[in-house]
């Protein structure tokens, strides 16, 4: 299989449209750990459809491509490929239910070299149908490690926005062991997630938790450590630097400054999460 970096720069994604509940969003907030006491009023605002609120990172699972990659005309290694790092910026409160218009198209693709792989980033719009208002644009990376040495150009110098100091606070959050099996119903169907065999081919002992599902656990536990309603959520960011299973828990070290948080996980003091940065929107 020949890896045609030329197809995936060119590849049209057209227009995605998807309609929603209030149920979809409920079931993703089950998904990622919400519920867990259900007493909680905080998780409750999430889950009861009588006054609900959308979790932003809800937004994630909108108009999704789907597996494109996994097109052999691409001739991509996708037993090899990692969703490696992702960032979200969100415009405005997705309701608790509506039809949405996602635009998507490939913004980068990068040689890290034979053997080391490549990296492809890809940028999704989520609007609203009826009147066009943008709710938040997505912006995924994903690790081909199994296509470097292409002759394409390397990937940019980046520097860490994780201070060399002792964090300003810390947060946990556990997964349930169903969390994957849970959160592939809001749409996110690789086999990775679910097929023992399938995880064991890829590398992996068992199914691991999808990294946006990690994703969205940081998003409401570092908000929620700084005493932050998540649904004010305005950014969110971070590498996907180890495996999480289900059933995990994820620590959560947390530097504050003046634009929202930098943070970072462990799990049993190996490195899951790294780079992160969260920012909420002001006065709220």
């Amino acid at each position: 299989m020949t890896f045609r970096p030329d197809r995936i720069l060119a590849h049209d994604f057209g227009e995605a449209r998807q309609s929603y509940t209030a149920r979809d969003a409920i079931l993703y907030a089950l998904g990622v750990g919400l519920g867990g006491d259900p007493l909680d009023e905080g998780d409750l605002a999430f889950l009861d459809e009588t006054r609900l609120s959308v979790l932003p990172t809800f937004a994630v699972t909108l108009c999704s491509p789907g597996m494109w990659i996994r097109d052999a005309a691409f001739g991509v290694d996708f037993r090899r490929l990692v969703h490696s790092a992702q960032s979200a910026e969100f415009h405005a409160l997705l309701p608790a239910s509506a039809e949405v218009v996602g635009t998507a198209r490939v913004v980068g693709l990068a040689d890290r070299g034979e053997g080391r792989g490549a990296v492809l980033e890809l940028e999704r719009q989520i609007a609203d149908a009826a009147d066009g208002g943008l709710y938040c644009t997505l912006r995924q990376t994903l690790l081909l490690r199994g296509n470097g040495g292409f002759g394409g150009s390397p990937p940019p110098p980046t520097t860490s926005v994780i201070p060399d100091t002792a964090p300003d606070a810390e947060a946990s959050a556990r997964l349930s062991p169903r969390a994957a099996l849970i959160y592939r119903l809001s749409g996110d169907w690789n086999p990775l997630h679910i097929d023992p065999a399938f995880a064991k081919s890829a590398g992996f002992e068992r199914p691991i938790m999808h990294g946006l599902g990690s994703y969205a656990v940081a998003g409401a536990a570092v908000s929620r450590a700084l005493d932050r309603n998540p649904a004010d959520l305005r950014a969110l960011s971070c590498r996907f630097s180890g495996i999480v299973l289900p059933g995990d828990t994820l620590t959560f070290s947390i530097w504050l400054d003046a634009d929202g948080a930098a943070f970072r996980a462990h799990v049993e003091g190996r490195l899951v999460l790294d780079e992160g940065r969260i920012a909420w929107r002001s006065g709220e």
